[in-house]
This record gives structure tokens, C-alpha cells and sequence, in this order.
């Protein structure tokens, strides 16, 4: 894979974090997504969310699996620790670096795809395991380095290019996360910055694992007659999607509305995504109302963003296995292989 470096001069007075590293000290190489694709802005929202905390790139440790969405940890991070696994396996190698170096703020990047097809196992399992990490879907409801089939995120009656249907119900990943045992779970939007990175910050900050998902559309396909992901489907029932054949250069896009309203953001081919962001009297502790709000506006044609559900005392793998504070790649010799006698006493205690 060929990398275009950013060029190294920058601005002598952009503004310094707390420990002196400007906005650039947290970007990575120049995208070769789409352009327009809204997994940029969400690599952005995750470069201005680290670069607010003041917390050092190499303290990072991002992992993804395959897809679009999987490319991004190219684009952000670049001095920090990070490994492009297989397709779905994601958790895996994430769960591996959280229990040798707890120190680490561990990132997993991942798609509707990676996650919700091949990887669903894998999600299922890293969730229940509370492994203390921020989770990312970017969700965009199709496989777009393939060239377009739906993602088990799609609509039951979506029809391809080709005018055959989707007959499966979709899986919402969200929702999912909620009844295995996420201790954070959030939905917000690609174009929504001022929503987005708080909660990023918030889950970054959060004990146990945090789980977000993020509508980012593709501008590349799933634009046509019969797709629930089209622009044109959107104006009508308020789903996600983006729709292109020729992908031009187009300005970010932004928005910024009041809790309890629906926004109904204009997108560059003049079609409308609606979004509906939670009301001020909304309960993010009730997991059971959480689930049941999310269904409720579903059935109503609305994407609910927000932060769903937080525990506020969660706990994380590390409390259930009660394992050491010090990272395994601190400890000598002595407290790793401890001999015979300790292993025997292992075995003896399953027997």
C-alpha cells in the first residue's frame, strides 16, 4: 500500500495542547478515500478529540480489520501504536494489547461489514468481555471497496443495482451493544463534529468498553431506485446513504442543532439526511429504556445520535481477571515464568 506523506512544514504559531503538541502531532498520511466519504470526518473528529485531551500519540494503540473504514487509522495517529488485522478479527488483536499494556488507550476501528458480517462473533464477545477500549463503526450500510453489495446493516426490501432485493432484516449494531453489556454506547454522525467529538472524548475517557456507532455515508454507491440507502429514500423515511457514480470534491458537511429536534441536513446533491438528536430529558443510565427509545424512533424513520447509554460505575476486564497493573512488557523474567511450582499450583486448582 502506497502512502502520500503530509508535507512536514506547517504554521509556526499553530496553538500547542497542554503538553505543548499542536492539532498536526495527531494527524496521519493524506486520505486516499472518496472524496467527500464521511469516514474522513470522522478520522478528523478523532484527531481534534485526542489533540483536546493532551494525551501523548504514542499512548495510542489503533487497530482495524478490512475496509474502507479499516484504512482510516492511516489517517490519524501516525506516531502512535497501531496494526491493520484481518477481515473481522479486529478484537482480537485489540483484546491482546489491552491485557499486555493497560496503559494504552486502545482504539478499534472497524465497518458495518467488518463488524456486522464476518466479525459479528468476534463483536459479540470483545463487548461482553468488557475489554476498556473506544469502539468505532462507521456505518454506511454497504461494502464499498467491493463496489457496492448491502452490509447486514442494510434494509430489509433495499434492491441492488440490479433491481434484486435485500430479504433479510437489518442488524443494528447499537442496539446489540446494548443487550450484550456495553457500558457506553452512543450514535452520532459523521457531519455532526460538535456532537461527535465529545463523545469521543467521553469514551476515550470511559472505563469498560465503549461502543460508538457513526452514520458515514458513502458517496460512492447505493444511490439508485429500490435502495432504503439512497438520497432519494432518505428525503421520504430519514435512512442514511449516499448516492454517486462520478464522486466530485465537495466542502465538509456540518451540523449543529438543538437536543430533542430532527435536523435535516442538506447534502451536496441538494437531498436530505434526518437526523434526530436526544431531547435533554433523556435517561442515558436506563440501558432497557435506551434499547426501547432506539427501536421506538426507528419505527418512526429517525437515526436517534446521542450518547444511548453510559454505566457510570463500569467495570473492565482487567477488574474481572484481576490482573497485575504493570505491563506485561515491564516485568522481568521472574514475574513472568515464576517456575514449576507455580504452574503446578495452577493446574492443581482445575482439577
Amino acid at each position: 500500500m502506497t502512502f502520500v506523506v503530509k508535507p512536514k512544514a506547517h504554521h509556526p504559531r499553530l496553538p500547542l495542547n497542554e503538553i505543548g503538541l499542536t492539532r498536526r502531532d495527531y494527524e496521519g498520511s493524506i486520505s486516499t478515500l472518496c472524496a467527500g466519504c464521511g469516514h474522513d470526518s470522522v478520522s478528523a473528529a478523532i484527531v481534534q478529540a485526542c489533540a483536546e485531551l493532551s494525551i501523548p500519540p504514542h499512548r495510542f494503540a489503533k487497530v482495524s480489520g478490512i475496509g474502507c473504514s479499516s484504512k482510516t487509522p492511516s489517517y490519524f495517529l501516525n506516531k502512535s501504536h497501531g496494526f491493520n488485522s484481518v477481515h473481522g478479527r479486529m478484537p482480537s488483536v485489540v483484546t491482546g494489547a489491552n491485557l499486555a499494556n493497560r496503559d494504552l488507550y486502545c482504539i478499534g476501528v472497524s465497518g458495518d461489514g467488518d463488524s456486522a458480517s464476518i466479525g459479528m462473533g468476534q463483536f459479540a464477545h470483545i463487548v461482553r468481555r468488557r475489554i476498556n477500549m473506544l469502539y468505532i463503526v462507521d456505518n454506511n450500510g454497504t461494502y464499498g471497496l467491493t463496489k457496492g453489495q448491502f452490509s447486514a446493516t442494510n434494509d430489509k426490501g433495499s434492491t441492488s443495482k440490479k433491481g434484486v432485493p435485500n430479504l433479510y432484516e437489518p442488524i443494528d449494531l447499537a442496539s446489540m451493544a446494548l443487550q450484550i453489556g456495553a457500558s457506553f454506547v452512543a450514535r452520532s454522525f459523521s457531519g455532526d463534529k460538535s456532537q461527535l467529538v465529545p463523545l469521543l472524548k467521553a469514551a476515550l475517557h470511559h472505563k469498560g468498553m465503549a461502543f460508538i456507532d457513526v452514520v458515514s455515508p458513502c458517496v460512492a454507491f447505493n444511490n439508485h431506485d429500490g435502495s432504503t440507502k439512497s438520497y432519494e429514500y432518505i428525503r421520504k423515511f430519514g435512512q442514511n446513504v449516499v448516492n454517486a457514480d462520478f464522486i466530485a470534491e465537495h466542502e465538509e458537511i456540518t451540523a449543529d442543532y438543538q437536543p430533542g429536534t430532527v435536523e435535516d441536513i442538506n447534502m451536496p446533491d441538494g437531498t436530505i439526511l434526518r437526523m434526530y438528536k436526544l431531547d435533554e430529558n433523556y435517561d442515558p443510565h436506563d440501558r432497557v429504556g435506551a434499547l426501547n427509545y432506539v427501536q421506538r424512533r426507528k419505527e418512526q424513520g429517525e437515526v436517534v445520535t446521542g450518547l444511548l447509554y453510559v454505566d457510570p460505575d463500569a467495570t473492565d476486564c482487567h477488574d474481572i481477571l484481576r490482573t497485575v497493573a504493570q505491563p506485561l512488557n515491564e516485568m522481568g523474567e521472574l514475574e513472568l515464568c515464576p517456575g514449576n511450582s507455580a504452574l503446578a499450583s495452577i493446574n492443581e486448582s482445575y482439577r
